[in-house]
């Protein structure tokens, strides 16, 4: 199989799968390497480096989604709020969380720097974070490791911060839960191509 080919099958092991065990296939170890991997490598506008993670397992991810449990009861009416808590809860089975943030001291010094492209910044950074995400996801996919990606932020930034003492600069953008699936992802359907890509010039 060419580089091509195998990046491509990569591409389609990456699904959004709900149905996760607590448990991996493979060590904590290597989530981590995969995880530093994508810090090196994955492109930021001008080299900024602005994306941030944190990788909670065990009781550390248990521990998120009593937190987000915590805010939405507060937030949620009583009836819908079971529904919620039934989803949490099959959150919280899975086997650990990886939190994506953005370090906006960061953002603020490219800000200051080139201030021609202040406001594209926070911009190129949301980006940046969900290449990041793309690329750990698909990794972890090759390596059997179902995940879903979820946004409870900014309802439970302070909280978050608060409970893994984090910068304070550090602002929440993503929780990546993963575990190992129980079951295949659905069918997944396709708006027609000719609907979104063109091509113009010369096709050779």
């Amino acid at each position: 199989m060419s580089t091509l080919q195998t990046f491509q099958a990569s591409m389609l092991q990456r699904r959004t799968v709900y149905n996760l065990q607590g448990n991996s296939p493979i060590s904590n170890a290597e989530i981590q390497d995969i995880i530093r991997h994508a810090l090196l490598h994955v492109p930021s506008s001008f080299n900024s480096q602005s994306t941030r993670i944190v990788l909670l397992v065990g009781h550390e991810h248990a521990a998120l989604w009593d937190i987000v449990k915590d805010v939405l009861s507060g937030i949620v009416p009583g009836q819908a709020f079971a529904t919620t808590e039934k989803k949490l809860e099959s959150f919280q089975r899975a086997y650990g969380t990886i939190l994506f943030f953005e370090d906006q001291s960061t953002i603020r010094d490219y800000q200051n720097r080139f201030p021609l492209y202040a406001d594209r910044f926070p911009v190129w950074a949301s980006e940046s974070s969900g290449m990041h995400q793309y690329a750990i996801w698909t990794a972890l996919a090759c390596q059997d490791l179902g995940a879903n990606l979820q946004h409870y932020n900014p309802l439970i930034d302070d909280l978050v911060t608060a409970r893994w003492n984090l910068p304070q600069d550090w602002k929440l953008a993503a929780q990546m839960v993963i575990g190992t699936p129980t079951r295949p992802p659905g069918v997944k359907t396709f708006q027609p191509l000719e609907e979104r890509f063109r091509t113009y010039g010369e096709i050779l």
